[in-house]
C-alpha cells in the first residue's frame, strides 16, 4: 500500500513545522511549494519539493505551479471508482490524502494605505482556491485543512484513526474550506468591484465576514448569537480592540456602535455621546474631554446610569477620573485610545472598573470620498443603501422665518447632528453645545415632542430644537416653543409647511430648513 500522502502550501506558517512533523511521525510523504517547503526543510522535516514531483518547475514568477494534473488528479481522484484508479494507474499518478493550504493575504494588503491595483492583483491566490475547492469536493477520500486553528483537532483525529480522519471530521473541514474560499472570493470581487466604480448595489450580494466570537447571547437571552467582523474594515466597532472588561454582549457591540458614530461626526472639539438602548441620552461639546463627558452625562443623568460612553479623543487622566466618580456606572467605553494612567483609573478606580469594557478604535477620521453601506436582514431577504453620511442637502441652509444668530445656528447644526442619530421619530433639544432634551422613537411626531420637553425641563427655555423629518402639524413646533425653545431646525417638505413656518414666524421663533430628512429606524 503507497504511503499517506499530504501537500502542504501555507502564506500564514504558523505552526506549519510542528503540523508537518505529526504527519511524518504517522508515515506521510510530505510534498510542499517555495516558502513552505524551504521553512519544513530548515527545520529537518523531510520534503519533497512539489516541482520535483510533479516534473514541472515553477513559471511564470511562481504564478503557475500546483495547476498540474498530477497534483488535482492525485486529490480528486476517488478511490473506490475503478475507471478513476485505472486511469490513475494509466497516468502514473499517485494519490493525494491531505490538503493543507491558507491563501494569499489579500483583505490585508487592500487594507493598506496606498495599496495599488497591481499590489492588489498579485496577492490574488488562483492555485490555493483550486486545491481547497478540489479537496473539499472530494471529502470522502481527502482531509481539507485551512487554518492554523485546525491543526490541533486534525493531528489528534489522525493520530487516534492511525492516519485516517472520522468522516464527519472530514465532512466539517470540507465545508469550512467551501466557506474560506467564498469569504475570499466576495473579498476580491468586493474590492475590485469597488474599484472600478461599478454598480452601487450589486447582482449578487456577498458579505464574507469573518466570525470573531460567539457571543452569549443575543438581544434577550433566549436567543443565539455571534459577532463577525468586515475583513475590509479599516476603523468602527467592528476592528475595535477590547482592552479590559467583560466579553462584549449583543447590545453592548450595538450600542458602542451608535455611540462610535455618533461621535464621529464632530471632528474639531472634543465630544462624547452617551448612549442607551441605541439612542444618545447624552451629548457634548467642550474644551477638554473631560468637560465634554461631565455635560453629556448632565443630559439626562438617570439614562446614563449604565450606557455607552464614547469619545472622540483619547481618554486622558482628567476624563477617566471624571468616569469613575461615585454613583456613575457604565457598561463600556470607547475611544480612539487610553493613556496609561487613565487606563489603569478606569480599570482600578470604580468597583466596577475591573467589568467595565474598554474598547480601543483607534483613528475615527472620515477618509475622503468614503462610500459606506448599510445591510438589514428581512424575512427572506435583505436591504442594502448607502449610509445616511451626509448632514444637509447640498444647497445652503434656509431661513424662512428670521436668521438665527452665530449662538443659536451653532446649537441648532449641534441639535441636527445629533437628532440624525436617534430614532425616529425625532426631536432633540440643545443648548450651549449641549443636549438637554430627546424625545425618540415615538409614532407620532408630537409625542417625541412632549418627551423630549419632559426631559430638558426648564433647560428648554433658550434651547435649539431639532426635528428629523418635517413637521406634519403645527402641534410638535407649538409644544417645543411653548416650552421655551428659541430656535428650530428641520427638513421641510410638508404640504403643511406654510402654517409651521406661520408659526414659527409669530412666535419669533428662526427656522432654518435643511433640505434633507434623517429617518432612522
Amino acid at each position: 500500500m503507497p504511503p499517506a500522502r499530504a501537500l502542504l502550501s501555507v502564506t500564514d506558517k504558523t505552526g506549519i513545522v510542528a503540523f508537518a512533523q505529526s504527519l511524518r511521525d504517522l508515515g506521510f510523504e510530505i510534498l510542499s511549494t517555495g516558502g513552505t517547503a524551504k521553512e519544513l526543510a530548515a527545520a529537518g522535516v523531510p520534503v519533497v519539493e512539489l516541482a520535483a514531483y510533479t516534473g514541472q518547475p515553477e513559471i511564470l514568477g511562481g504564478r503557475v505551479k500546483t495547476l498540474h494534473p498530477r497534483v488535482h488528479g492525485g486529490i480528486l481522484a476517488k478511490r473506490d471508482d475503478a475507471a478513476h484508479r485505472e486511469q490513475m494507474e494509466a497516468q502514473g499518478f499517485g494519490t493525494i490524502d491531505l490538503v493543507c493550504v491558507n491563501l494569499y493575504r489579500f483583505e490585508e494588503t487592500v487594507a493598506k494605505s496606498g495599496v495599488t491595483l497591481e499590489d492588489a492583483i498579485e496577492n490574488i491566490d488562483i492555485g490555493g482556491p483550486a486545491m481547497i475547492r478540489s479537496a473539499a469536493k472530494n471529502w470522502e477520500h481527502v482531509a481539507v485543512v485551512t487554518s492554523p486553528a485546525q491543526y490541533g483537532e486534525v493531528a489528534a483525529g489522525l493520530k487516534a484513526g492511525r492516519g485516517t480522519l472520522p468522516r464527519e471530521l472530514r465532512f466539517r473541514l470540507s465545508a469550512e474550506a467551501f466557506r474560506t474560499t467564498a469569504r475570499y472570493d466576495a473579498a476580491i470581487s468586493g474590492w475590485l468591484a469597488r474599484q472600478a466604480g461599478g454598480a452601487e448595489f450589486p447582482e449578487v450580494l456577498s458579505a464574507g465576514w469573518t466570525k470573531v466570537e460567539d457571543l452569549r447571547y443575543g438581544e434577550n437571552p433566549h436567543q443565539a448569537a455571534a459577532f463577525y467582523r468586515d475583513p475590509g474594515a479599516v476603523r468602527g466597532i467592528g476592528v475595535s480592540r477590547k482592552l479590559s472588561g467583560k466579553e462584549l454582549s449583543y447590545n453592548n457591540i450595538l450600542d458602542c456602535d451608535a455611540a462610535l458614530e455618533l461621535v464621529r461626526e464632530f471632528e474639531e472639539t472634543p465630544a462624547v455621546a452617551v448612549i442607551k438602548h441605541n439612542n444618545p441620552c447624552g451629548c457634548a461639546l467642550g474644551a477638554t474631554l473631560e468637560e465634554a463627558f461631565r455635560r453629556a452625562v448632565e443630559g439626562d443623568t438617570v439614562s446614563a446610569f449604565g450606557g455607552i460612553v464614547a469619545c472622540n479623543r483619547p481618554v486622558d487622566l482628567a476624563a477617566a477620573k471624571a468616569m469613575t466618580a461615585p454613583n456613575q456606572f457604565f457598561e463600556a467605553i470607547v475611544a480612539p485610545s487610553f493613556a496609561a494612567d487613565a487606563l489603569k483609573q478606569l480599570q482600578t478606580g470604580a468597583k466596577w472598573g475591573k467589568n467595565v469594557r474598554l474598547m480601543e478604535a483607534g483613528d475615527l477620521a472620515r477618509p475622503a470620498g468614503e462610500r459606506r453601506r448599510d445591510i438589514r436582514p428581512v424575512t427572506g431577504g435583505a436591504l442594502l443603501q448607502t449610509r445616511d453620511d451626509a448632514l444637509t442637502a447640498p444647497e445652503p441652509l434656509k431661513f424662512p422665518c428670521g436668521t438665527p444668530s452665530d449662538a443659536q445656528l451653532r446649537d441648532l447644526m449641534f441639535a441636527w447632528t445629533v437628532c440624525k442619530h436617534v430614532k425616529s421619530n425625532a426631536i432633540v433639544f440643545a443648548k450651549d453645545g449641549m443636549i438637554v432634551g430627546v424625545g425618540a422613537g415615538q409614532m407620532s411626531r408630537v409625542d417625541s415632542a412632549r418627551i423630549a420637553v419632559w426631559k430638558a425641563g426648564d433647560r428648554a427655555r433658550g434651547a435649539a430644537c431639532a426635528s428629523d423629518a418635517f413637521f406634519p402639524f403645527p402641534d410638535a413646533l407649538e409644544t417645543a416653543i411653548e416650552a421655551g425653545i428659541t430656535s428650530v431646525i428641520q427638513p421641510g417638505g410638508s404640504m403643511r409647511d406654510e402654517d409651521v413656518i406661520a408659526v414659527s414666524r409669530a412666535r419669533g421663533v428662526p427656522m432654518a430648513i435643511t433640505g434633507m430628512r434623517h429617518f432612522r429606524h
